[in-house]
């Protein structure tokens, strides 16, 4: 007795019976695959006869699928979904680091800390264009409204995956005219007029600390960035906390003390799971390390003594 030789089911096979499963009908099946109405009729039949079950209930309002037809057009659903991940997996393996990359990061870090490096990256891999959307908000890389972010944060979501840079450090600046000495108490200095941060800087470690030295009283002005905050101090309007890398070569602004244990906060390099290997985003992770670290003890801030 010869035996039969068991006929399996290929991806195109699931894919035409999701299509006619979705579209209700073999014209649009046809419409969604590309293909004529007669092949898709031909390999409906094909696939019925190999595995001896009838898919669909044919009908003068369209085809409706069978018990067996929704299993088998269910199991094409999570198929063909397993196969989006997995190209957002492999998206932009390059051979060579290559292409775009969308990059969020804030406006105070831009300016202080990754502009030049920056240039140096581009120069180090000319086939790499930076796309870079300054904001203060974290942008949802979930959906891909940036590939990368790099952010400053104690605390980053759960479901992004990415590399601590460095810690940065935060002090008290003044502006040289006021003639203030580096050192004083907060308490001394909490008689001086003081920049505070605008609610929507979001910096809630920040306002807990203005708020448990009695400073925000104490506050003439807030404003929503740090560069803005920066700009306030150089005019000589009041003393505020900033980051040491922002103000520490500023000719016309002084530290004041030394850099605050609990303001300090990491800064990261962030992007999604799926993007993990995508070699352009790899280098310049890489790269980051790299540069950043060596700048470690410039961006957490010099001791006053």
């Amino acid at each position: 007795m010869t035996k039969k030789i068991r006929s399996h089911l290929a991806w195109n096979d699931f894919e035409v019976v999701l299509a006619i499963a979705t579209a209700g009908s073999l014209s649009g099946a046809s419409r969604a695959l590309g293909v004529s109405h007669a092949t898709v009729f031909r390999r409906l039949g094909d696939i019925e006869q190999r595995i001896g079950v009838s898919l669909f209930e044919r009908s003068r309002t369209g085809y409706r699928p069978t018990l067996a037809g929704e299993e088998l057009a269910e199991t094409a659903r999570i198929m063909d979904e397993a196969a989006l991940a997995a190209e957002r997996k492999v998206a932009g393996r390059d051979l060579e680091p290559s292409g775009e990359i969308w990059l969020t990061t804030t406006d105070s870090l831009l300016m202080g800390v990754l502009s030049p490096l920056f240039t140096q990256f581009q120069h180090q891999y000319p086939g790499i264009v930076l796309d870079v959307a300054v904001s203060n908000q974290l942008f949802n890389l979930t959906r891909r409204e940036a590939d990368v972010a790099i952010r400053p944060s104690n605390a980053p979501p759960d479901n992004l995956i990415g590399r601590p840079l460095t810690a940065i450090g935060q002090a008290v600046y003044g502006n040289r005219s006021l003639k203030l000495t580096p050192g004083a108490s907060i308490e001394a200095l909490a008689s001086q007029p003081w920049i505070g941060a605008g609610p929507r800087l979001q910096d809630s470690a920040l306002d807990q600390w203005m708020d448990r030295h009695a400073l925000k009283t104490a506050c003439v002005y807030r404003v929503d960035t740090l560069v803005n905050i920066l700009s306030a101090v150089r005019s000589g309007m009041g003393l505020a906390v900033l980051p040491c890398y922002l103000a520490y070569e500023d000719p016309d602004i002084i530290q004041l003390t030394d850099p605050i244990p609990e303001l300090e906060y990491g800064l990261w390099f962030l992007m999604h799971p799926d993007l993990r290997g995508v070699v352009r985003i790899h280098a310049l992770m890489d790269f980051l390390t790299d540069a950043v670290r060596a700048q470690k003890q410039r961006l957490a801030g010099p001791l006053l003594r």
